[in-house]
Parts: structure tokens; sequence; C-alpha cells
């Protein structure tokens, strides 16, 4: 499928999910959307392997509509299923059985089965608990399908669950069954939910132009940048991963590139976006072993996997990416000082959690690893604790870069935002400040970065290259000189200089001026003089009369 199909794809979801949605509010009706797009994934994906492996033995389904012919294969070979189910396990990693796959579901629901509700509860069941070999429970956990914003009485929520489904399966008849564009539609469809989301857009969306900043940032050699992309990265993390657009974006750069990437690794607070996170990725092809979501609070650190104390067993990263919650209020408590990740540098005051977000990723990063973390601008030059930490930081050589972007440029928020490069073993003994904030292109609702714009960040950081009003390298000691300051305005100005002016020119300019002025005004009297006529006033250069005032008669 073209990009061009898969984003008519997403905006005739977008228009049916706006058309049937009704009085309901478009978070919660997100969540309907998306699992049923993510069902017709697993469905979809799941039928072509099955057919593939059954070959000649797979029914034909006559008109397109009906029973899924798998279906049929069950109860025409009950004795083979078990076998077969193994094979899938193996294969694609989970199962699904037939009167839960998709096609039935669509079939229920055109024909108004009065059963499509009750199969529904049972088929997300099912996958959280019987498909996967991993362990994918409360899946579907903010999926009510009980809610009175469905109807009021079963009868009524099954029919508006008849109709969304119908409307969601015609406007998907209209494009290829290609489950490869699911994912792009499932992206554009969280990026519409989040422009309509405001605020609450922020607990679950990067916009795609950010995230492609990040995610090239850190799929560059993080030793040897002017070598160009790294060819492997064996695992990522992304500690406030949203619905983790970020990790795919990062995944999706290498597998771009031609490099390899091993394990991604998330961790969300919010349990609707943690469910979110899993669907993502399963929908985007990333098989269940090679990711892991977990479901738990960063900064209290409660993922035991996190927790090892043994220095050697303990997990690091070759890439952190976080767009965490900016300034967030928290409650670090006395014993966080001894924790491991802040006793080197400080906790964090409980007005602003920037940097125990930073000093969390920064904790689990490989020593040849890169880490990009998007913060607010505060974290530049907040006095107090901050800049204690951020002291720390740029005496210990791990800030690398510092990147300011536009304004306006998130749905949550229009405040302007930096992008943090951390390295643990960095080599240049200066920062690389990139002052991007004037290079967008204004939109209706939020400003935009076009691939010039990010392309130009990129390779900026890459070669560590100066251009003027817009980056610079700054040696550690103009930054200690000012008080370890790293406000971006104060070593990359945008402000174009005034020109200097030549007084001593200028002055003779004028005086050559006031001279002509008077040759042609006498000329122009003496045809006067000749015709009668009065004649205009005229002095020398400088004088009362040159200076335009009339002269009385």
């Amino acid at each position: 499928m073209t990009d061009l199909n898969q984003r008519e794809l997403g905006k005739t979801l977008w228009n049916i999910a706006d058309q049937l949605r009704g009085a309901m509010n478009a978070d919660d009706f997100r969540d309907y959307m998306l699992s049923f797009l993510f069902l017709r994934y697993l469905s979809s994906n799941y039928e072509a392997a099955a057919k593939k492996e059954l070959g000649r033995d797979y029914p034909k389904q006559e008109n397109g509509e009906g029973e899924p012919p798998l279906a049929l294969w069950y109860r025409q070979n009950p004795k083979d299923v078990p076998d077969f189910e193994k094979l899938m396990r193996r294969k694609l990693h989970y199962v699904i059985e037939p009167q839960y796959l998709w096609g039935n579901i669509v079939h229920l629901a055109k024909t108004q089965d009065d059963r499509l509700l009750d199969t529904l509860q049972k088929g997300f069941k099912h996958i959280e608990e019987d498909s996967f070999q991993s362990n994918f429970q409360g899946l579907f956990s903010e999926i009510n399908l009980g809610s009175d914003k469905l109807g009021r009485k079963y009868p009524d929520r099954n029919a508006k669950l008849c109709s969304i489904i119908s409307e969601i399966s015609r406007g998907m008849s209209l494009f290829s069954r290609d489950t490869d564009a699911l994912g792009d539609a499932y992206e554009y469809l969280i990026g519409q939910f989040a422009a309509g989301s405001g605020k609450k857009a922020g607990e679950f969306y990067t916009p795609q132009q950010i995230s492609s900043i990040l995610s090239a940032i850190v799929t560059l050699d993080g030793q040897e940048p002017k070598t160009g992309k790294r060819n492997k990265l064996e695992s990522v993390f992304d500690f406030a991963c949203g619905s983790g657009s970020l990790l795919l974006n990062v995944r999706h750069r290498m597998k771009e590139a031609g490099g390899t990437i091993g394990k991604i690794y998330g961790m969300e607070k919010n349990i609707t976006t943690y469910n979110l996170a899993r669907m993502n990725m399963l929908l985007h092809g990333v098989k269940d072993g090679e990711f892991e979501i977990y479901h738990g609070d960063t900064l209290t650190n409660d993922w035991d996997f996190l927790r090892e104390t043994n220095p050697a067993k303990m997990p690091r990263f070759d890439a952190v990416v976080a767009n965490p919650p900016f300034s967030y209020r928290w409650e670090p408590g006395e014993a966080m000082g001894e924790d491991p990740r802040f006793k080197n540098h400080g906790v964090a005051p409980k007005s602003a959690a920037d940097f125990a977000f930073l000093l969390h990723g920064l904790h689990y990063l490989k020593d040849d690893g890169v880490m990009a973390i998007i913060l607010p601008h505060g974290v530049l030059f907040r006095g107090g604790v901050e800049e204690r930490i951020r002291r720390k930081l740029l005496d210990d050589g791990h800030i690398d870069t510092v990147i300011g972007l536009p304004a306006n440029l998130f749905y949550s928020t229009g405040i302007p935002v930096c992008i943090l490069v951390l390295k643990k073993c960095k080599k240049p003994d200066d920062v690389l400040f990139i002052n991007a904030a004037e290079h967008f292109e204004k939109g209706k609702r939020q400003n935009q970065l076009t691939d010039k714009h990010i392309e130009d960040i990129v390779t900026t950081y890459q070669l560590r290259k100066k251009r003027d009003r817009y980056s610079r390298r700054v040696s550690m000691k103009e930054i200690v000189d000012n008080g370890y300051n790293l406000n971006i305005s104060r070593y990359v100005s945008t402000a174009v200089a005034e020109e200097e002016i030549d007084l001593a020119a200028v002055h003779k300019e004028l005086v050559d001026i006031e001279a002509e002025i008077a040759r042609a005004t006498s000329a122009h009297n003496e045809f006067l003089k000749e015709l009668g006529l009065p004649l205009l006033p005229y002095g020398k250069p400088g004088s009362e009369s040159g200076s335009g005032k009339t002269r009385k008669k």
C-alpha cells in the first residue's frame, strides 16, 4: 500500500470515528476504535499465516463475507487443531480461535446478531489470557463494553457496537488488506485523537516530527558521529513511553538504514496509555518477545527488572529516549538521597521532576550509549538544587548537545522545549548548542517542522558544525564563566546585528545632495525668470532656505 493510501485509510477511519462517537468523549471512543483496529490486524495477520501453512487445505470463502474459512477448517479437522495451533505459536507467537476473528465479528455486526457484545467480551479475554505466549493480561482493561456510553441496556449497546464495527469494516474494505498499513493508520488515529485531547495528549503522544529528531540522534554512532549510523542497537529504553511511538520510530529508522535492533523496553504509568503502547508494538509487527512494556512509576522505580543491585547484572541500554511530563510535581522523600540514580548528582526539587527523569535515564545508559530527552527550557538555567545537578553533569562531561526547538510544537503545551543529548563518555570538551527556535512553518494549531528543518538539526548535531545564528560549539571554560547557565540564546543569538553606520560618509552624502538640489533649483529659476513666474526658494547647502523653508518676498 502506498503512503497516500495509508494516509487515506487513516483519514477514512478518523471520519468514521468522528461520525460514530456522537456525544461520547473522544478519549473514550479512541479506546474502542483502536481496540477494534488492533483486533482486525491480529486477525488478518493470523489468517494470512494460516492460509500459507494449510495451503490447499485452507477452505475458500465464496463471497468474501460470513463465517471465516478457518472456522470451517477447525470443524472439519478437530484432531489437527492442537498441532496447528502449536505451529502457529512457534511461527506467529499467538493464536486466535476462529469465533473471535475479525471476520466473524463483522459478520455478527452486519447481521445485527445479539451475540456480538458477548462474543467481543470473550474474544478480548481470550487474547489477553490464551492467545500469546507472553502475558498480555489487562490489554483491554480500559474497554468497557458494558458502559452506559454505548447504551443503557444490552440490546442498545449491542446495536451501537454493530453500527461501529460495520462502518469500520466498510471503511477498510475500500483499501487493500495489507496489514502493514494498519500500523500507520493506528499511528494516524492516535495523532488525531491527540489533537482533540488538548493537554491530555501529552500523556500519550510525541509528535512524529520530534520523534524523528530523537530517533536520528540515538541511531547515529555514539562515539564517532562522523562515521554515520550505528549498524546495531541491542536495546532501547523509553521510561515514559506513552503510546510507544517514539520507540517504534527508533526501530523503524534502524531497520530503514539496514541496521538491526534488539529488544525494546518501555515504562508507562497511565494504564490506558500502557495498553495503547502494547497494542501499538504488535500492530507494527514487533513480536511479543521483542519488546517489554511495564506498567509502573518511573520516579519511584518500581520495575524489579531495573532494581538490580548488582552493578554487573544491572540492565544498561544502548539508547535512551524520552518525552517525560514537563515540570512534574513529585514527592521524593528523604530516602531518595541514597537512591543510586540520584546519589552522585542530587535529587530534583518537588516543584519539578525534570532532572529526576533525566538522571533516571542516564543511570541506565551504557558507557558508549546515547540519550536524547525532551525537557522544558527551565532545566537550562534554573537555580538551587537544579543548578547543582546541572553543574555536576557538565563537570562530569555528560551533556553533549543542547537543542532549542520552536514553540507550539506539542498538542499539550505551547511552550518552547529543548532536547538534551547526554553521553557517559563523550569525547569533545565542549557543548554543541543548536538554536532552531525560529526554524519552522506556521500551522493552524501547531507549528510544524519540515523534513528540511529536521535534517538541518540532525546534520548539525552529527557534524558538530558552526553556523551563524544557528549553532556553535561552546568550550567548557565559557560555560563555567557563565555560571553553568545553559540558556541557548546566551551562546547562539538569532538576532541580526545592526549594520555599522559611517557618520562621516553619511554627512558627506547629505551635503552632496543639498548641493545638487541647490544647482537644480538655480537652473530651474533661470527658466522661471524668463517666463516671468515666481522663483523657487533656494540657498546654500545647509542654510535655512536650502532646508525647504519658503523665503519671504
